[in-house]
């Protein structure tokens, strides 16, 4: 048995053990939760990044799945092509009641580090704002904005800033994704 199947079922068993009296106490998904679903689903994603200011982007294809667990958090595997190279991802997204912002994991087949998140949702606007953090390029911390904007149920546009020397944010990539029918 594996490590993570036994902390699994040693989970199971300490709940079952607690069921009849924590029933009622189980945690469920909220209304910022219900925001979430929203991204369920597989999506065609056009990815456009740009290496440097005012240079044409590379631009790939790629296929992002989304599901959703326990209906607390999206889980997603993202997969195409980089810089003429397989890329995978992996990422998570969730709603933190404490903090009171969506917080997320991102790892992928390009950088050995774990990228977090926190973002805020506007309704008005149905935009995910936020900042990334993880190491950069250089292998240095880094912090990133990022925006989803959905422009209809079936198209939302990630876009991902980087701080220059002047203080100013870059667009360095731009991911486009059509949910399929």
């Amino acid at each position: 048995m594996t490590l993570g199947k036994a902390v699994a079922a040693a989970a199971l068993v300490a709940l079952t053990s607690l069921a009849p009296a924590r029933a009622q106490e189980m945690p469920k998904p909220g209304p910022e939760h219900a925001i979430l679903l929203s991204d369920v689903g597989t999506w065609d994603a056009t990815a456009e990044a740009w290496m440097a200011p005012n240079a044409p982007p590379s631009i790939s294809k790629g296929v992002s799945e989304i599901r959703l667990l326990g209906g607390f958090w999206l889980l997603e595997d993202f997969k195409s092509e980089f810089m003429g190279q397989p890329f995978e991802g992996r990422g998570t997204t969730g709603y933190d009641a404490d903090k009171k912002k969506y917080v997320g994991t991102w790892v992928d087949s390009m950088s050995p580090g774990l990228n977090t998140s926190e973002s805020t949702w506007d309704a008005k606007t149905k935009t995910m704002s936020g900042y990334n953090e993880g190491p950069g390029p250089d292998g240095k911390p880094t912090k990133t904005r990022g925006v989803t904007q959905w422009q209809d149920a079936d198209t939302k546009v990630f876009s991902m800033y980087a701080p220059m020397p002047d203080g100013k944010d870059s667009l360095m990539m731009r991911i486009t994704y059509k949910r399929r029918k």
